[in-house]
């Protein structure tokens, strides 16, 4: 190709990345999505993610169906061509199928269920491996927290990337140019400070787990606690069957309680703290264990707080 086809070619695509986003994605015959890497992954999302907030929604969201229905016309139509009307029967259909926690809005790993990547970048989702508590999560952070500074630096969530893909039989696949790039954009992605490392509730969306048992609607005074509910809450976090809950198993209960309070942010200061709180409430400040006694003090103070009042 010469120097003029290039240029032309190249001014095409600039064309077309204005007018439509989506569209360069698409093979130009098929118009089948071609397979992104973690780089291309990463520049649809900050593209349609306009704010910045961690998930596309609201008109940022309207954007990006237009756009994906509309670029797999092999005539070059506008995005407006989708009527508002048929726009809304979209995003009904759309976010019965992707919305998984029925949030009404896309986080990154539901558009990593919609959009073909590498397999190895998916890989590093967990869709089908979820943490079964938050006792694990707390297990894994201490890990490759390796220097404990309260956060997964950059060379820690790289080894903690590596493992993971070593854990799926991956890792002869993956050159260290190829970790590297996965662990910049991952960074890109659940960093949502910028300030080039994951805290607490960061990490906690990379990797998420099956349920914060904590946020069911019983622990929010509409229904009684009964025995039965604490015992469950107990026997959730005393994951060794010791008869308390203590060290990342304390931890994690008290991660799940903390997200109640502080939401989409919170770091391993927060968490200190609110341990801190917690333990001289119950009135015991130095021996880091919950009994069932305590813990049923503590869910019961839980219960009666309004929304209100958690804010």
């Amino acid at each position: 190709m010469d120097s003029a086809a290039a240029a032309a070619a190249a001014k095409r695509v600039q064309i077309e990345k204005a007018h439509n986003f989506m569209r360069q994605y698409r093979d130009p015959e098929s118009r089948e999505l071609k397979k992104l890497s973690a780089n291309q992954f990463m520049d649809v999302w900050a593209h349609y993610d306009k704010d910045g907030n961690g998930y596309i929604e609201g008109t940022e969201l309207d954007g990006f169906l237009r756009e994906f229905v509309s670029s797999a016309n092999v005539t070059d139509i506008s995005p407006e061509a989708v009527t508002d009307t048929m726009l809304e029967e979209l995003k009904s259909c759309f976010m019965e199928a992707y919305d998984d926690n029925q949030d009404g809005k896309i986080d990154i790993r539901e558009l990593a269920q919609l959009l073909p990547m590498e397999e190895n970048f998916l890989l590093l989702f967990r869709f089908d491996n979820p943490l079964e508590s938050s006792v694990e999560f707390m297990k894994i952070w201490r890990e490759y927290d390796t220097d404990n500074s309260g956060y997964i630096e950059a060379d820690e969530l790289k080894n903690f990337l590596r493992d993971l893909l070593k854990e799926a039989k991956k890792i002869n696949d993956v050159s260290e140019d190829k970790l590297i790039e996965y662990t910049d954009t991952m960074l890109q992605v659940f960093d949502a400070n910028k300030d080039g490392r994951l805290q607490l509730s960061e990490m906690a969306k990379l990797l998420p787990v099956k349920e914060n048992f904590l946020c069911r609607q019983v622990f929010k005074g509409a229904t009684k606690l009964t025995k039965e509910d604490i015992e469950k809450v107990f026997s959730l976090y005393d994951r060794d069957n010791s008869g308390t809950i203590e060290n990342e198993e304390l931890k994690g209960f008290l991660k799940d309680l903390l997200e109640l309070v502080k939401k989409d942010d919170y770091d391993a200061q927060d968490l200190a703290a609110f341990e801190e709180t917690i333990m001289r409430g119950v009135g015991r400040d130095k021996h880091g264990k919950v009994s069932r006694k305590e813990l049923t003090m503590i869910l019961l103070t839980l219960a009666k707080i309004s929304p209100e009042d958690e804010q």
